[in-house]
């Protein structure tokens, strides 16, 4: 049997078991990344040490290592120390299973024996349309582009869960990502979704009688450029770089619109980041609608935990702050497996040529009118418009000051027990004592 005899179930079940693996690597990502500052320390990190327990330091056994099954047969305990194993990591190696062999399937849906148009990613405009290829180059494009998002994937699954546990995406999770979706399209071509640059010429005629005749005229834009298809690698990188712009660009704007009105950080700078990094796989286009869309998803789930709060633990503690990332994350997973569907319904809305920019003026200035709105409806419901500032760092200066405020002759007069030395050295109080003793 060759490689392109192998049965789709088969390479379905391989591909599944190739994720968990995987997904055992990610558990080590996610644990090691956030704890250092710089990329190549978080990717040193990565090989060393060998994975050991939390709590007693003993090495894993590799038998203990196997991917869901070696949780299960050490009972979701240690086996040295018998302290609890979280049931996360062999979720996490069964979710990236899934992953991996669904988007196998949603792209190379029907093995060796599927065509540009069975995938979720071909659309109309996209690279493998535009070109006529054999049966053999379309499969060959079709595996490179799940290799290529494959990557991507990963990516959005560590900085997921790092973002839940610490409210932070490190860069060790989305520069080495980011690096794979700039030099994809350079090693390979036609990786893309969509093309850099597109018009379509009923809209234009439509939009003819609706604008003005000078806006009009902004909508017969240049054609799409010929390049695009002369050189396939170029247009990759192009379209690389206008989502690593646009997708980084449109959520810096937020966060700088949103510090400036509501004095306070309305997204993280790894956010920004983030998308930055989507954007650099999806281009420009998918980039602003998984802007669009995270909102639509987070509102959701924190709607839905509002809810579990009031009515199953009214008394527990609302969070004031929420983690996005895994919000982006999700928007853009959804995006790539249905992108087939989703693109030719929104493709009008890019295909504006020159007037685009107008649009994202509007976009803006709505924004930052529905901000002020809600600062206006805080205020006349007496809610306070700015957060409350937050006390900085507990100093050695401040720890002196606050000593000051008690008695220096402690044995007469005790404000307070003194238990610990440095408390009389704070005080100025440790040479007056030992004198006295």
């Amino acid at each position: 049997m060759t490689l392109w005899e192998i049965p789709l179930g088969v390479m379905l079940a391989y591909l599944f078991c190739l994720g968990a693996v995987v997904g055992s690597f990610l558990n080590v990502c996610i644990y090691r990344i956030p704890r250092h500052e710089t990329v190549i320390g978080a990717l040193r990190a990565l090989t060393f040490p060998p994975s050991t327990c939390p709590h007693c330091a003993r090495r894993i056994r590799p038998r203990d290592n196997i991917p869901i099954l070696g949780w299960m047969l050490i009972g979701g305990r240690c086996r040295s120390c018998r302290n609890p194993v979280s049931i996360r990591y062999p979720a996490i190696e069964l979710l990236n299973g899934l992953l991996v062999a669904g988007l196998y399937w949603a792209i190379v849906p029907s093995g060796y024996q599927s065509t540009a148009a069975d995938s979720c990613l071909w659309t109309a405009t996209g690279p493998l349309a535009r070109v006529t290829l054999s049966h053999s180059q379309q499969v060959w494009l079709l595996h490179a582009q799940y290799l290529y998002y494959f990557f991507l994937v990963e990516a959005l699954l560590v900085a997921t869960f790092i973002d839940f546990d610490l409210k932070i995406i490190p860069d060790g999770v989305t520069v080495p990502a980011m690096f794979i979706g700039f030099l994809g399209p350079l090693i390979v071509g036609r990786l893309e979704l969509t093309p850099v640059w597109a018009t379509m010429p009923a809209l234009q005629e439509i939009l003819q009688f609706v604008l003005p005749e000078s806006l009009a005229r902004l909508a017969h834009g240049p054609p799409v450029p010929a390049w695009i298809d002369q050189y396939p690698r170029l247009h990759g990188l192009s379209v690389s770089v206008a989502g690593f712009l646009v997708g980084g660009g449109a959520v810096w704007l937020v966060r700088a619109v949103g510090q400036w009105i509501l004095r306070r950080e309305a997204m993280g700078f790894g956010d920004v980041i983030l998308l930055a990094m989507i954007g650099s796989f999806m281009g420009w286009q998918a980039a602003i609608l998984v802007f669009f869309l995270a909102p639509v998803f987070a509102l959701l789930v924190v709607a839905g935990l509002f809810l579990y709060r009031l009515v199953v633990r009214p008394q527990s503690r609302q969070e004031q702050e929420i983690p996005y990332g895994p919000y982006l994350s999700l928007a853009a997973l959804v995006l790539l497996f249905d992108w087939r569907n989703v693109w030719p319904a929104m493709q009008p809305l890019f295909s504006l040529g020159p007037l685009l920019p107008v649009v994202a003026v509007l976009l803006v200035v709505l924004l930052i009118a529905s901000l002020l709105i809600v600062q206006g409806l805080k205020w006349s419901l007496g809610i306070p418009l700015f957060p409350e500032p937050e006390f900085g760092e507990w100093t050695s200066a401040d720890q002196l000051q606050f000593f000051s405020g008690y008695d220096r002759h402690e044995h007469t007069m005790p404000l307070r027990s003194a238990t610990w030395p440095g408390e009389q050295t704070g005080r100025g109080s440790a040479g007056y004592n030992a004198w006295r003793r």
